[in-house]
């Protein structure tokens, strides 16, 4: 029976998730570090500054990658409408001004670098807004992220110990 691409890759996701090695504290604080940092309007870099905070706090590497992953063309758009939104309230200005339209035409065009240019040429205080913003998105996220998959992958070692005690 002839699989479709789309069968095969869930497969391949299914399989590298239930061959994931490590504690589970090290695996969520991973997925915790990776979504947090998701939540950052920062788009090309978001990969790159998972892997070196995991690296630094010792978190799993590669969930932390996987982590970034919450920020993708479906969830662009109210992330960096929301980190905005919030940036500005705790920089205290009026946060209908006019940086976050274009950059919320550029996210729906599918030009995602380009929503890093439009804000960088923003001036500081758009950059300020978008990154305070992102950061609080990301503690507001990563937080209960953390506790949803410690528990996740605790059950998935579990579940695994199982399977290999239950093997004649």
């Amino acid at each position: 029976m002839i699989k479709s691409p789309f069968e095969r890759r869930m497969r391949l996701i299914y399989l590298r998730t239930i061959r994931l090695r490590g504690h589970p504290h090290e695996l969520a604080r991973g997925m915790a570090f990776g979504i947090g940092i998701g939540m950052m309007p920062i788009v090309p870099f978001h990969m790159i500054a998972a892997l070196a905070i995991a690296i630094f706090f010792k978190a799993s590497k590669i969930t932390a990658v996987a982590g970034t992953w919450i920020c993708n063309p479906l969830t662009m758009y109210p992330i960096y409408k929301y980190s905005y939104k919030l940036g500005a309230i705790i920089l205290g200005f009026d946060h209908h001004t006019m940086i976050l339209m274009p950059v919320t035409q550029v996210i729906g065009q599918g030009n995602y670098l380009g929503a890093t240019q439009i804000i960088l040429s923003g001036g500081t205080l758009a950059v300020a807004t978008f990154l305070f913003g992102g950061l609080v998105l990301g503690l507001l996220f990563s937080a209960p992220s953390y506790l949803v998959f410690f528990y996740f992958f605790k059950n998935l070692i579990a579940w695994r110990k199982s399977r290999k005690s239950i093997k004649p």
